[in-house]
């Protein structure tokens, strides 16, 4: 397994980027800015400067990978088009990539309450509505998926056990980034995470379970 990582000077794909290497998997990161990226990443990740907007530079980004892990997202910004065309439009020419490369699995982080129209995160854009149009995209794609819908996303990691259940079963809570980061790595060795869409949340009173337990329930 070689894993390619989108997103992976954010403060999630980042996380995500460290999981991997902590299991030894090796990564291929992409990255618009390799001095940035030097700063932030582990030294032993092959750096690849590309952009999810640039489709042509994908194919050779990709290079060996087997596995694509996407984690990127629009900032806030007062561009009414940012949302489209990195949540929707980059993830489709990510996705494009993946079925030339022959990807074997492809894995998006994406938003809990993406069903809802009028959540207000759609204020900012239509951002979750975009979200969901990419989900729906890599569902049509015939790649083997695992889409990722995590709570409000903490920086600082917990304790707390995951709740993990189907698609739009999940609308509050909250996760440390640390904790996606796990489940997007952990949907790369688990069957029962493939094809499917997870929510995930973290709460102090739930009950431990494995990883397996969590995929297998969804």
């Amino acid at each position: 397994m070689k894993a390619f990582v989108a997103g992976a000077t954010g403060e999630t794909g980042r996380r995500i980027v460290q999981e991997l290497v902590s299991r030894n998997i090796p990564v291929r990161a992409l990255v618009r800015d390799i001095e940035k990226a030097r700063a932030i990443i582990p030294p032993e990740v092959e750096l690849v400067v590309g952009d999810i907007l640039e489709p042509e530079s994908l194919a050779a980004a990709l290079g060996d990978s087997t596995v694509i892990l996407c984690a990127t997202g629009a900032k806030p910004s007062f561009d009414p088009t940012g949302p489209y065309k990195v949540d929707f439009e980059g993830t489709k020419n990510l996705v494009n990539a993946a079925k030339s490369q022959q990807i074997q699995h492809f894995v998006l982080v994406s938003s809990l309450c993406i069903s809802q129209f009028f959540h207000p995160l759609n204020l900012f854009w239509l951002i979750l509505f975009w979200k969901k149009q990419a989900e729906e995209y890599i569902q049509k794609s015939g790649l083997t998926y695992t889409i990722v819908r995590p709570g409000g996303l903490k920086n600082q990691d917990n304790t707390d056990p995951i709740v993990m259940q189907g698609a739009d079963t999940l609308f509050d809570g909250s996760i440390p980034r640390q904790k996606v980061a796990q489940v997007c790595v952990e949907s790369l060795f688990e069957t029962a995470a493939h094809n499917k869409i997870v929510e995930i949340v973290a709460k102090p009173e739930a009950t431990a379970k494995s990883f397996r337990e969590l995929f297998q329930q969804c």
